[in-house]
């Protein structure tokens, strides 16, 4: 008896390695005390929030017990958070935007699905950089899109702009970037976004159905050594970008996102109508109002980013000393290192021995290469310098 469907089957059966690790690291720590397992397995930010958010709380508490302090808001999210939303977003992107042009979503995964259900017919291509994030193939996968990925250029992963030109066909929809990106920590050069911007703007003017530019920023925060992160908005009409508070707040767990579109963009405003009405038809109905109003108060705040920038350090001298190969981060809080011995799967194995968890590269559309979250403690860090040397030793040969 097949009780689920065909194509949530072969979902399940290829199902996330990030959390098939993090549940691993579960059964480990079970095993051998949280103290002996070092678990790079899941990106989740373990920073406080900024200490402003205690009193933003305690601020809120007084709103909820007014009517209507925790009931429904317009589909689209509170409308005094979207004019601020809108007006934090014209400085970053370099773009004046209004609140029309804003939707409040169920974090960016909220944001991406909503948007995909807006556009998207069966056997729509959505053609993005591989690395991926792992769930791109799910959410555009439920309403019949395809996600087609073309291989980035080692070792710093940049766009392979030629090869994304080559792949687009008379399907393809959505172009779909992630800069600082989830795995790789690359982030994306201006050249690299312009030349993607014109390949857009070229291929629209032949269109009647768009090819939409679709930046993931989740991480825009969070950039090393003065890189920056550019903004994608003023460069096509057809661009959108999306994000979230998860990590620059430390608030995952409230899933406030949004999503941006250019102004310019033909027929925008109904666009947005369509992207609100799927955020409500798909069940979000709309992003938390307690989550709303907290991101709204802390708009112009965020986590210690120096912690982030410490942990880095302790990362790369890890590895370093392990006599492992890797284009140290410029952003978001990954590394994606060459797996010794070339089979990703095997290293990771190999790593899982001495209660090391990563997660092979494999699992985000590029063996060979495999994810290490240093969203942990330093001391876990610092524990974990033997087990990656001995894991090195074990797939050379070595004792």
């Amino acid at each position: 008896m097949q009780v689920i469907s065909g194509a949530i089957q072969t979902q399940m059966a290829g199902s996330s390695w990030i959390r098939r690790m993090f549940e691993k690291g579960i059964e480990l720590k079970k095993q051998f005390g949280a103290d002996n397992v070092c678990d790079f397995s899941l990106g989740n930010p373990d920073i406080p929030p900024p200490p402003c958010a205690a009193d933003a709380l305690h601020g809120l508490a007084e709103r909820v017990a007014q009517p209507f302090g925790m009931g429904y808001c317009p589909n689209a999210g509170l409308p005094e958070f979207r004019e601020a939303l809108a007006a934090h977003l014209s400085v970053q992107q370099q773009t004046a935007v209004q609140a029309a042009q804003v939707v409040v979503t169920c974090g960016a995964a909220g944001a991406l699905t909503s948007f995909f259900r807006a556009v998207l017919e069966p056997g729509d291509e959505v053609l993005c950089p591989a690395p991926y994030f792992v769930e791109y193939g799910s959410y555009c996968g439920h309403f019949g899109g395809v996600l087609k990925a073309v291989p980035s250029l080692p070792p710093d992963f940049q766009p392979d702009v030629a090869a994304i030109e080559a792949a687009v066909t008379e399907r393809t929809r959505v172009l779909l970037i992630n800069s600082p990106n989830n795995p790789t920590g690359c982030v994306y050069s201006q050249q690299t976004l312009a030349a993607l911007a014109e390949l857009v703007n070229r291929v629209n003017a032949a269109r009647e159905r768009p090819l939409f530019l679709l930046s993931d920023e989740p991480y825009r925060f969070l950039a090393y050594d003065g890189a920056v992160v550019p903004p994608i908005l003023p460069l096509s009409p057809f661009a959108l970008v999306l994000g979230s508070f998860s990590k620059n707040l430390s608030m995952a767990g409230e899933r406030v996102g949004y999503l941006v579109a250019n102004p310019a963009m033909p027929d925008v405003a109904t666009l947005m109508n369509a992207v609100t009405l799927t955020n409500r038809t798909l069940g979000f109905v709309n992003a938390p109002v307690l989550g709303q109003r907290l991101a709204m108060a802390l708009l112009d705040q965020g986590v210690d980013v120096s912690v982030y920038a410490r942990r880095r350090a302790a990362m790369d001298r890890v590895l370093r000393e392990a006599g492992i190969r890797f284009a140290l981060p410029q952003g978001a809080f990954y590394f994606f290192p060459e797996a010794p011995g070339g089979d990703d799967q095997a290293f990771v194995q190999a790593l899982l021995a001495q209660n090391v968890l990563a997660v092979p590269g494999r699992g985000f559309g590029f063996s060979g290469y495999f994810r290490l979250s240093f969203s942990v403690e330093d001391s876990v860090i610092e524990r974990s310098a033997a087990g990656f040397q001995s894991a090195v030793a074990a797939v050379s040969g070595g004792r």
